[in-house]
C-alpha cells in the first residue's frame, strides 16, 4: 500500500492495519528495526530517545501501538520520507 495513503488511513482512525504495511510506514518515518524480544519488535529513531515497540497480532498491528506511533510523530514533528 502507498505509504502516504496508509498514513492518512491511520489518521482517519482505521484500526484494521496489517503489521507488514505498518512496519513499512514506521521505517518511512525514519525508525529502524533494533531487535526482537519474544513477540515484540523494537524500533529506534536516531533523533528521538524513545523506542517504538510493535507486536504482530495475527497479522495486524495493535490499536494502542498505532496511537503510540502517532503520538511520537506529533511530539517530535517526524515527517514521512519519500
Amino acid at each position: 500500500m502507498n505509504k502516504k495513503k496508509l498514513f492518512e488511513k491511520i489518521l482517519a482512525g482505521s484500526k484494521n492495519i496489517s503489521f507488514s504495511d505498518f512496519v513499512t510506514l514506521v521505517e518511512a518515518f525514519g525508525f529502524v528495526w533494533s531487535r526482537t524480544r519474544g513477540s515484540h519488535s523494537i524500533f529506534e529513531h536516531p533523533d528521538i530517545p524513545e523506542i517504538l515497540n510493535l507486536q504482530n497480532s495475527k497479522g495486524q498491528v495493535k490499536p494502542y501501538q498505532l496511537r503510540q506511533f502517532l503520538q511520537l510523530v506529533e511530539q517530535y514533528n517526524l515527517e514521512l520520507e519519500d
